[in-house]
């Protein structure tokens, strides 16, 4: 019973930005965490940062001081604006959502199909 949209993908040089966007829909009433991870070829899908309700948030150390993820609650929305991209920031990137509740139960993970970042010049 859950979507999400994923938008903000694309090209960017090295040191350049770039913002991800995530809209959740459906009968949602709450979402407890919001967050992105990325996979690239061959390796493993990775966190790169979530955001709780309470607006506690978790980055990759390979991210810190580099992305910024918020969120909206009451638009059950989530943006990760990554600055200072690296080519090795290069990966599909995932929405994903945790501890979803619905108007008849609560769910847990939901994934985003992806969204394609890639940085290089």
């Amino acid at each position: 019973q859950v979507q999400l949209e994923e938008s903000g993908g694309g090209l960017v040089q090295p040191g350049g930005s770039l913002k991800l966007s995530c809209a959740a829909s459906g009968k949602i009433f709450s979402i407890n965490v919001m967050g992105w991870y990325r996979q690239v070829p061959g390796k493993q899908r990775e966190l790169v940062a979530t955001i709780s309700t309470a607006g506690r948030t978790d980055y990759a150390d390979s991210v810190k001081g580099r992305f910024t993820i918020s969120r909206d609650n009451a638009k059950n929305t989530v943006a990760l604006q990554m600055n200072s991209l690296k080519p090795e920031d290069t990966a599909v990137y995932y929405c994903n959502v945790d501890g979803v509740r619905l108007s008849t139960e609560w769910v847990s993970h939901y994934w985003g199909q992806g969204t394609q970042v890639t940085v290089s010049s």
